[in-house]
């Protein structure tokens, strides 16, 4: 066997070792919601009999739909609004920069190495006099702002890389600002464009700290479904298990029918 062949097969194993690491905690879950507690408990094992009666339960305490619903509604309106918002600004900053769009960028960027919970009092305190605790609406902003700083330094990376001999020649033409964003920068910057919403829906479906501290019923997603099984007795397992099974299985669908545009997009950009 030639070095490049074995490199390759060389790296293939680790690739496939890597895989196995990450996704194996995402299978023993899976596993252990087809459990009973008991065995669920018990020493591992990969032998025993499946049972539903973890998912009957899960379904019969709560209300599973009600919180897809909450998520599927919150994630696609926060990364909505979140492109509503970056594009004019990752726009602007690419076309149109100053001495301060670098710092702006770099500003932005450093808030995500904030923790959340140094901003929860005030966040929840203006929630409570705004009328915006445990709603959708109130929810929806605080991910959209969550998601933004990203949204924004994906976006002017993507259209970094737009020539603007292309938008030049469309002012040529007579086309103003909208014009031009609408009928050249957006097509161009497509997939871009759509890799950036499909990471912050995903962010936004897993974000946990700000639902379980902003809801409590009416507004509350999975996340929120996933921890209403943490009862002070203790954890049930497969119960617990069978529930997260449930929250995730929506997002990991969603993710592997839209994995060529994710990868098209970050790997290749707009423009080559």
């Amino acid at each position: 066997m030639n070095p490049s062949m074995t490199k390759k097969l060389l790296l293939t194993l680790l690739a496939w070792g890597i895989a196995l690491i990450v996704f194996f905690p995402i299978f023993w879950m899976v596993l252990t919601g087809f459990k009973t507690e008991v065995q669920a408990i018990a020493p591992p094992t990969l032998v025993f009999e499946p049972t539903l009666a973890g998912y009957h339960e899960v379904m019969a305490r709560a209300d599973y739909l009600k919180f897809a619903l909450n998520s599927i509604v919150i994630s696609f309106g926060s990364t909505l609004l979140a492109l509503i918002v970056a594009i004019p600004a990752a726009y602007s900053m690419a076309f149109l920069p100053t001495k301060r769009t670098r710092g702006t960028l770099l500003w932005m960027l450093s808030t995500k190495m904030l923790p959340p919970v140094g901003v929860l009092m005030p966040v929840y305190l203006l929630f409570r006099d705004m009328g915006l605790l445990d709603s959708q609406l109130g929810l929806t902003l605080v991910y959209m702002l969550m998601n933004l700083p990203i949204v924004v330094w994906m976006l002017y990376t993507f259209f970094k890389d737009i020539p603007k001999d292309i938008l030049e020649a469309g002012r040529m033409d007579g086309a103003g600002t909208l014009q031009e964003v609408l009928y050249l920068l957006l097509p161009l910057t497509l997939p871009g464009i759509a890799s950036t919403g499909l990471l912050s829906v995903i962010l936004s479906w897993n974000e946990a700290f700000w639902s379980l501290n902003l809801t409590t019923s009416d507004a509350a997603p999975l996340t929120a479904f996933i921890a209403s099984f943490s009862s002070p007795e203790g954890l049930f397992w497969a119960k617990l298990s069978a529930a997260s099974t449930l929250a995730i299985a929506p997002i990991l669908i969603f993710g592997w029918m839209t994995q060529k545009q994710m990868v098209r997009g970050l790997t290749f950009g707009a423009v080559k």
